[in-house]
């Protein structure tokens, strides 16, 4: 029971932080071959349309699924020892993502992180006591642009625009393509800028999967934040494939008299599932109090 709370704080600082770095979703259309004639060059030409066809291979990878249901294993690494809980994770395309927080062997739930379209939802079940917040009253995320689709596009293996719901046809052509190393067996490299933030995403370019994204946040005082999201052992879900092992990693600079921080998370998932028959969004209990999150953490420290 103690490593489940330690593990609550850990979660919820967790992925408070690093809303604070990452950010849509992909809506895939099949790529019309552009017919008209251009007045580029031909090499021009022909590069501007190999990346547009790369990156929709990547948007075609996506899932057919609305929902995906799957067992958890949840470990969290602060720099000084793993913990590790069962739970479960839930999400409904356009809907909501869940983790649920398990206690061990018992597997009754002991807390609940819920993303919906308009706001965020931390229960705890230990103490009585919720944090439900739009995206906007949570600092870090309204200066970053962070929403539901860009933590939606992070957990269903996708490419992304800051502060769109979708990516179109149209809108491929605002990511970068470098192939340069893709014929020595390395990743192909797919970028995007937008004003401080920087997004990467490694893709391998014998099936297309994107392997790795990473966020990072250049601030003129306190130096760059890093968010790093890694995708491995993908297994068959429907006609495609989807990561079972997803590792985040968030770096954060010092500020002030606060060090430097590292936090780690592995999510390894199992026995893939598209049930539909759950509830979307949770409802706090009227026997719950509602506390902001600086409450909330607070008493798990002290519990």
């Amino acid at each position: 029971m103690k490593k489940t709370k330690i593990l609550l704080v850990g979660m919820t600082t967790l992925l408070v932080a690093s809303c604070g770095t990452k950010k849509a979703v992909v809506q895939q259309k099949p790529v019309q071959e552009n017919k008209t004639t251009q007045p580029a060059t031909p090499v021009v030409k022909d590069n501007k349309m190999e990346s547009m066809v790369f990156m929709q291979r990547i948007a075609d990878n996506a899932l057919y699924q609305k929902n995906l249901v799957s067992n958890l294993t949840f470990t969290l690494n602060d720099g000084h020892k793993d913990i590790t809980v069962p739970g479960i994770l839930r999400m409904r395309k356009d809907e909501v993502i869940r983790l649920q927080l398990l206690i061990p062997i018992l597997r009754s739930e002991v807390g609940r992180i819920e993303f919906a379209k308009d706001y965020v939802l931390f229960i705890d079940r230990i103490h009585k006591q919720y944090v439900k917040a739009s995206y906007d009253e949570v600092g870090f995320l309204r200066d970053n642009g962070i929403n539901f689709y860009s933590l939606q596009s992070l957990f269903w293996n996708q490419v992304f625009i800051p502060r769109q719901q979708k990516v179109s046809e149209a809108d491929l052509s605002q990511f970068t393509v470098d192939e340069s190393k893709a014929q020595e067996g390395e990743t192909t490299l797919v970028g995007l800028k937008d004003g401080k933030m920087d997004y990467k995403w490694s893709v391998n370019p014998k099936n297309n999967q994107i392997v790795l994204t990473t966020v990072t946040y250049n601030s003129n005082a306190h130096g760059a934040s890093k968010l790093s999201w890694t995708y491995d052992n993908f297994k068959a879900f429907g006609s495609k494939l989807f990561p079972a092992s997803q590792a985040l990693t968030i770096n954060t600079p010092k500020i002030g008299q606060k060090p430097s921080k590292t936090l780690k998370a592995n999510f390894d998932l199992e026995s893939f599932s598209d049930a539909s028959d759950w509830e979307v969004l949770t409802t706090p209990s009227e026997k719950y109090t509602k506390v902001s999150v600086e409450d909330i953490l607070g008493k798990l420290m002290n519990f």
